[in-house]
């Protein structure tokens, strides 16, 4: 398998919300995501076309595709980012048969990799619901160095959750 990272595309702004609108609630229960605090479909494609419209460094949240060949298995988004400094960010693998196989860890490198150059960050964190066992175990095994585990509300689609917080250093 060979994976790439790229900047995603306006057009495939669908892939991000089918990714959770198509969804089970059991799944993004998983995720640490209340289904009734996601928007609606058109709200939430508005919202990112005028995002996709702004300069990398100004937008509120910066997406990259992964992909294995002409394929789109995932994606990875950045945000709260300061620039020269640090961000965070999300990771997500769309098809359930191409999960627990190595191509998030691979993907989440590389990603950081991306995120590192672009905005010339010093450190990446990462917060998944920390009762989901497979983001903990590829962001450990992509090199991110665990910090705490606490209690929070992590974005505005999620419920109050136990996160694990984890970092990956520029020079690590």
């Amino acid at each position: 398998m060979t994976f790439e990272v790229r900047d995603m595309e306006a057009g495939e702004a669908d892939l991000v919300i089918d990714y959770f609108l198509n969804a089970t609630p059991e799944f993004l229960e998983t995720l640490g995501v209340d289904p009734s605090r996601l928007p609606r479909r058109e709200t939430w494609r508005q919202a990112m076309a005028r995002d996709f419209a702004l300069p990398p460094a100004r937008r509120d949240r910066f997406y990259v595709a992964w992909l294995d060949g002409p394929e789109v298995i995932g994606f990875s988004s950045c945000e709260r980012i300061v620039m020269g400094e640090q961000a965070f960010m999300h990771l997500h693998v769309i098809a359930p048969e191409r999960r627990n196989r190595g191509a998030g860890a691979a993907c989440v490198r590389l990603s950081a990799e991306l995120y590192f150059a672009r905005f010339g960050l010093k450190r990446l964190f990462c917060e998944p619901n920390a009762l989901n066992v497979a983001p903990n175990r590829t962001l450990q095994k992509a090199g991110f160095r665990y910090v705490k585990t606490h209690m929070t509300v992590p974005g505005p689609i999620n419920f109050h959750q136990p996160v694990t917080r984890w970092v990956l250093e520029r020079n690590a």
